[in-house]
């Protein structure tokens, strides 16, 4: 009976969604550079340059996440090489300020020129942060302007045990609750058995998590949710970032390692563009 429902549900808002005129190459399409904690000064000149000379984007649909070291230098390399590539940061903190040592608030971001951060990695959860902890990120980006990638994923055991869908809608309702603008929500899927380990989801397994992705998102806030850019995360490498491309809910990703070489990183971006073309 849970099953027809949700069925029923499905096929009303894709149909409401069908009449409103929405379609996939709508939304917005990003690939997002997560640097993590790597990359110096030196190396981060040359991977722009290289990333530049091998072709100028048009469109601001790529985004580079470097270590806090690097936000005010990069601000002013892109400044120079690139109007079109945004500047985000990989975390921030709930607090507009205050004592809290070593860490860092939108307010501070803002100032860099960051247009995005990343909230709720699976690696910040590893460290001890919470739903609750996510949710107030969410609220101080968004107070500031900010666009917040919001990281949503269930571990290899969750997965194991069938509790995929659970996990992530949990993790959905609980960022989201009492948010009333949608406009600069992205949401990024990354299954963290597949962070960094080499192990890609499937292009039908990365799809299925999407639609449910969306379909919760249509509960929690109607017909924004179609154009709410939904990235998928994990081991994404040129090899198969063109293939899950395709899937109609995949509208972009999340690159970890393959983000540190240029020439990958091009070539993913690439392969989305091409995915969005067919």
């Amino acid at each position: 009976m849970e099953k027809q429902v949700e069925s029923i549900v499905r096929q009303v808002v894709e149909d409401v969604l069908r009449k409103k005129g929405f379609a996939k190459n709508e939304r917005r399409q990003l690939v997002i550079a997560n640097w993590k904690m790597n990359m110096t000064l030196e190396k981060a000149e040359v991977f722009l340059e290289q990333l530049c000379d091998n072709g100028e984007n048009r469109t601001n649909d790529v985004v580079i996440c470097p270590p806090y070291t690097l936000l005010y230098p990069m601000n002013k390399l892109l400044q120079k090489r690139s109007k079109t590539i945004g500047l985000g940061a990989q975390n921030l903190h709930t607090a507009h300020e205050g004592a809290h040592t070593g860490e860092i608030s939108a307010a501070m971001l803002k100032e860099l020129d960051c247009q995005y951060v990343i909230v709720g990695h699976s690696e910040r959860r590893a460290a001890g942060e919470t739903d609750g902890m996510v949710h107030e990120k969410i609220k101080r980006a968004l107070e500031i302007g900010l666009n917040p990638v919001i990281c949503v994923g269930e571990t290899i055991e969750q997965r194991e045990q069938g509790f995929t869908n659970e996990v992530v809608n949990h993790q959905l309702l609980q960022a989201l609750e009492g948010i009333n603008d949608f406009s600069k929500l992205i949401i990024a899927y990354e299954p963290v058995w597949a962070i960094g380990t080499g192990r890609s989801a499937s292009p039908d397994e990365a799809q299925t998590v999407h639609e449910a992705i969306r379909l919760t998102l249509s509960e929690i806030c109607g017909t924004d949710s179609e154009a709410m850019p939904i990235l998928y995360g994990g081991s994404v490498k040129p090899d198969n970032a063109g293939i899950l491309s395709n899937m109609k809910d995949i509208d972009g990703f999340l690159v970890g390692g393959a983000s540190l070489v240029a020439n990958d990183f091009q070539k993913i971006v690439g392969t989305l563009r091409k995915g969005m073309d067919s």
